[in-house]
């Protein structure tokens, strides 16, 4: 990438607004395919677990499994399209060359990095207010702390727009990329609580659950509608926040190295 230096000429961060504003606009073009087909899966998911499940299952007492559910189907939604779009984008630019044409310019890694994650965190927002809407009518959802849904919200859609990104440069074809989803995101997204409280769970199977920062996302988000989960809000926050600053710092690192883009 370009050293920040070099674009100390140029105006404070456009070249950020802009590659922002081209992946807005690559996924927002296509929006049937990258938001509305999302929320269509989860909210098939929302209706077959909870017509099977509904009357058999409650949830930390009082909370009715289709209830408790709405808020991990967003969640997993967001954290899985987050990582979809800057991945897919990346591979997407590598694979067509036209990777050259974000290089070229006087765009530092900083900005790019922010650029991609930012624009990955959005859709991911999208992507979970939409499933929030169409859950509405089925649900009557509380929020007992708006905070800390917003902050667990942006915090796991920057974490996978970071590690989309790093997936992304790793990748030289699609079916690289695909191992990810299908054999990394997908089994941790399922396996985080998604569909069921750790406290179901025999002793052996909580303690891994312990070790999936997944699952510490979905939690800590579950306990700002309901006020209560598996484990400590403030545990959560903190697992969530030092994963981020470590993908961070290392997706960082490979943009600042050129790692498989310049070289």
């Amino acid at each position: 990438m370009v050293p920040d230096r070099e674009s100390e000429r140029f105006s404070p961060w456009i070249g950020f607004r802009t590659l922002f504003y081209k992946e807005v606009l690559r996924f927002w073009k296509v929006g049937f395919q990258t938001v509305a087909a999302p929320v269509l899966n989860a909210v098939l998911f929302l209706l077959i677990f909870s017509h099977v499940l509904d009357r058999h299952v409650t949830v930390y007492g009082d909370i009715s499994y289709t209830t408790f559910l709405v808020p991990g189907l967003i969640m997993m939604s967001l954290l899985q399209n987050a990582f979809a779009n800057s991945s897919s984008s990346l591979i997407q630019s590598k694979i067509t060359g036209n990777i050259i044409f974000v290089l070229l310019p006087p765009i530092s890694y900083r900005e790019f990095f922010t650029a991609y994650v930012t624009a990955s965190v959005l859709r991911g927002l999208m992507v979970g207010v939409g499933v929030w809407l169409v859950a509405a009518p089925f649900v009557d959802l509380p929020m007992a702390h708006p905070l800390w849904v917003l902050m667990f919200a942006v915090l796991g859609g920057a974490i996978l727009g970071s590690f989309g990104v790093i997936a992304g440069i790793w990748a030289d074809k699609f079916d690289q990329l695909s191992a990810f989803q299908n054999f990394l995101i997908m089994p941790l997204t399922m396996l985080s609580g998604v569909f069921y409280s750790i406290h179901s769970l025999p002793g052996l199977w909580q303690s891994i659950s312990h070790v999936n920062p997944f699952f510490f996302m979905i939690d800590g988000f579950r306990y700002g509608f309901f006020g209560q989960s598996d484990v400590s809000p403030w545990l959560s926050l903190a697992v969530v926040g030092a994963c981020f600053v470590l993908l961070s710092a290392l997706t960082l690192s490979m943009l600042a190295r050129g790692y498989k883009l310049r070289n």
